[in-house]
């Protein structure tokens, strides 16, 4: 069964802020292959949400919260935060690996 994946608004503004870091000190075609990566791995969540870990702040929230990483080539450097529901997979954030543990807020 295929699950319909959403993003929140501020998982696509995340996005956005990736793909512009990238083409401003990368280069276009890195920002783009970046944003290929982005989707193919949500279309592991379409197909397979339940296969990746917890992530590191499931322990202190409310609500389940599991993560895929992913990034160029063998290098993974974002991650995307997501819960599943009944009818659907909820994103959450798109965060690069470096950057803090997420919070009540930022959810």
């Amino acid at each position: 069964m295929a699950h319909k994946v959403f993003l929140t608004e501020q998982a696509h503004k995340d996005v956005d802020s990736a793909c512009s870091w990238w083409a401003e000190n990368r280069s276009a075609k890195q920002a783009d292959r970046w944003y290929q990566k982005f989707v193919a791995t949500i279309d592991l969540l379409r197909s397979r949400p339940e296969c990746f870990a917890h992530a590191q702040e499931n322990d202190n929230l409310s609500v389940e919260l599991r993560q895929v990483n992913f990034g160029l080539g063998q290098r993974l450097t974002h991650r995307v935060v997501y819960t599943i529901r009944p009818d659907m997979v909820l994103v959450f954030r798109v965060l690069h690996l470096a950057q803090h543990d997420l919070s009540a807020e930022d959810l």
